[in-house]
């Protein structure tokens, strides 16, 4: 199962300050512990919401661009990993050993990434092309 970790933004991330050194060693450990249990996939942090734009879609409307920033800094995503683990459970446990060197409150989302079987109107035509585009895109990157 893969699942999506979303560390939430804050106050100083959206304000563009950095994480400190020690917090980038740190996270750089626990980067290279999940690398060699084989559970790391991916994993980034963002630019504070002021350097983004969201499309917003109503209808059938012209989509709308919205610059940022945005308001909600607790609503916002400042980074992720994806994680290959056996179930939530294990997920869980890997990221409550998370670094947090300064202590700092905050919330990180766990969900699974959904695949083929959890929708019921997959065909197998679409199923097969989507397995065909991961592929491609895995030997580009």
């Amino acid at each position: 199962m893969r699942f999506m970790v979303i560390v939430k933004s804050n106050e100083e991330s959206e304000a563009g300050k950095g994480p400190s050194a020690e917090l980038l060693a740190e996270m750089a450990q626990f980067n290279e512990e999940m690398v060699k249990a084989g559970i790391l996939l991916a994993g980034e942090g963002l630019t504070p919401s002021s350097q983004g734009a969201r499309v917003v879609f109503s209808g059938t409307e012209e989509p709308k661009v919205v610059d940022g920033p945005f308001a909600e800094t607790k609503e916002l995503v400042g980074g992720f990993w994806i994680l290959q683990c056996r179930d939530r459970d294990e997920c869980v446990e890997w990221i409550k050993r998370m670094p947090n060197p300064e202590g700092q409150a905050g919330v990180v989302e766990i969900r699974r990434v959904a695949e083929a079987s959890d929708f019921e109107n997959m065909t197998p035509e679409v199923e097969a092309l989507e397995g065909r585009l991961r592929a491609q895109s895995a030997e580009e990157a």
